[in-house]
């Protein structure tokens, strides 16, 4: 994991012109290319100041060139980029990398081998003397728990955990008020990786740092951000709270990339979808008629007594919980309007003995759905 810093928030960037942004980062409509191909078309994004936003997509969505364009690696085709009242980028307003006070991850292995973690937290902080500097690398320390005699060993005889912390700690060095994160755990082992995620997330809301994370691992961005953002084509198609997101998609393709998703051909007349799981209620309904209906496997609960029953098909156990592979059984009120073969379904349940070929079960939906035009 590479971590920078791009200059101390303790020197403003040369003012811009323009109204002042309520949001601490804000980026309007930018647009901006990469190899000669643009790769932004007319993004916005607004993040609060503290506030931790998850930018999340597929490998090509144009995640990274976001964050270089922020940091000002890049400079945007159109549009602007603003921190606090100051316009960094855009049309009469440029602020150079080393002077908009960003602190920048990522996980491409950039600690400074030859150097101790010390020397290596340190770097960037020459203005300080050295019982200042010393200081500080204690306290950064102490911030991301890393015991402080971890400080005169190198990168390479640290855990890979202690040094995804240590890049985090070089990055927060010169208090930069805005960090931006690509894909800084990646690298990490699934159980290591969690444990560094949720250390990281407590270390910068302490610290109250507004943070952009760039991830390819959507319960990554659920688990780590108060704000996700999902960017496809270059566009982010959706922005909100991570369970608004996960629960209302705008469009099937953001449901299915969020996590697992039932989606079945219903009928919509008024709020109340008809589908192969009985009458479901809709938010926020689109226009009446066929649609697609989705639910989230774990809306689908296995229960004592239903009309709704099924046949279960197998099922794969993963401790916590079994993902179980069900077809469901023909009603005999079920809508004349829909499919006639009812469809094969994957729920979410606790109970692995309930997960037996040929074994039949009753079911009941609960929630809300969310209709998509058909």
């Amino acid at each position: 994991m590479t971590a920078h810093n791009l200059g101390s928030s303790g020197a403003a960037p040369a003012a811009g012109t323009g109204p002042l942004p309520t949001a601490h980062l804000r980026v309007s409509g930018v647009t901006a290319s990469y190899g000669g191909r643009e790769v932004l078309h007319g993004v916005d994004l607004a993040v609060q100041r503290g506030g931790i936003t998850a930018v999340v997509g597929a490998s090509g969505s144009g995640k990274t060139t976001l964050l270089r364009v922020i940091a000002g690696f890049t400079r945007p085709d159109a549009g602007e980029v603003a921190l606090g009242a100051t316009r960094v980028a855009g049309e009469g307003a440029w602020v150079p990398v080393h002077r908009r006070g960003i602190g920048y991850v990522t996980q491409d292995g950039g600690l400074f081998p030859h150097l101790s973690v010390e020397r290596n937290i340190a770097f960037g902080l020459e203005q300080l003397d050295r019982r200042a500097r010393r200081a500080r690398v204690a306290e950064l320390l102490d911030l991301v728990a890393l015991p402080r005699d971890v400080a005169e060993r190198r990168p390479d005889q640290l855990s890979g955990g202690q040094q995804q912390r240590v890049g985090i700690a070089r990055a927060l060095a010169r208090r930069p008020e805005l960090m931006l994160l690509d894909e800084p755990f990646s690298a990490l082992d699934t159980g290591l990786r969690a444990a560094t995620r949720d250390a990281v997330a407590s270390i910068l809301t302490d610290a109250g740092t507004t943070t952009v994370l760039v991830t390819h691992d959507q319960s990554e961005a659920l688990s780590f951000s108060d704000q996700v953002a999902v960017m496809r084509d270059g566009r982010l198609v959706q922005t909100g709270h991570p369970f608004v997101v996960y629960t209302r998609p705008v469009d099937r393709e953001v449901a299915e990339f969020l996590g697992e998703a039932i989606v079945l051909d219903a009928w919509l007349d008024g709020s109340l979808a008809s589908c192969a799981l009985g009458y479901v209620p809709v938010r926020n309904p689109p226009a009446q008629g066929r649609v697609q209906l989705m639910l989230r496997p774990e809306q689908v609960r296995i229960v004592a007594d239903s009309p709704i029953r099924a046949t279960v098909q197998g099922g794969v156990y993963s401790g916590a919980e079994t993902s179980v592979r069900i077809r469901l059984e023909p009603r005999p009120d079920s809508d004349p309007r829909l499919p006639a073969e009812p469809p094969a379904i994957t729920i979410r349940h606790w109970n692995a003995a309930l997960a037996r070929h040929g074994q039949r079960i009753a079911l009941r939906v609960v929630g809300e759905g969310v209709a998509f035009p058909a």
